[in-house]
């Protein structure tokens, strides 16, 4: 197996899609051996892209706001993994973000998550983490949220946290009294194992 510094290295190398990221290669990511939580995203967004930071925009807020943690503890890689199936911004179409570009996931996932061996929660964040980590996309988003219980505790399935889905999350209140409250404490029980 690849050393952990070796492999972060080479991720952070990567230019495997370059040729078709409109902003430039730039992967981004969160990860350590010794993480808990893994956040399984989708790819960074403009706004991520240009800090170099995961999910240091709105969306980040939000995500940070339903696992209940500060910016410190999100931010601690020997706490939180945060891996998305691309590591770069794929660019904008008509209705918002790209879909991760397909190359990323097949290249690095497995080599990066068998490192991970003390993960004890994975969010799985997003229709295309989902499609991959959890259902193979036979499920739509909201079937897969809505049968969270199914994946606990070891796995919680989640909307995308973007201000973009405020829609999704009016027309299913029950995500927010159903789902935040147990999220928030399962999120701090694999902080504190």
């Amino acid at each position: 197996m690849t050393s952990f510094a070796s492999l972060l290295a080479e991720v952070r190398a990567c230019t495997i899609c370059a040729e078709y990221l409109p902003h430039g290669v730039r992967p981004i990511l969160q990860i350590h051996p010794q993480a808990r939580v893994l956040i399984a995203g989708q790819a960074p967004g403009r706004k991520v892209h240009e800090s170099g930071v995961p999910f240091d925009d709105a969306s980040g807020d939000r995500l940070r706001e339903w696992m209940g943690v500060t910016r410190e503890v999100f931010y601690d890689s020997k706490q939180i993994a945060i891996l998305p199936m691309g590591f770069c911004f794929p660019g904008t179409g008509k209705s918002g973000d790209l879909p991760p570009r397909p190359e990323c996931a097949p290249a690095w996932r497995d080599q990066v998550l068998s490192h991970l061996r003390h993960v004890d929660l994975t969010l799985v964040v997003g229709q295309y983490a989902q499609a991959h980590h959890m259902n193979g996309g036979r499920l739509s988003l909201t079937e897969t949220v809505r049968a969270w219980r199914t994946y606990w505790p070891k796995v919680i399935p989640l909307p995308h946290p973007s201000p973009r889905n405020n829609i999704w999350l009016n027309r299913n209140p029950w995500f927010e009294k159903e789902l935040l409250s147990m999220l928030r404490r399962r999120v701090s029980e694999a902080l504190d194992t």
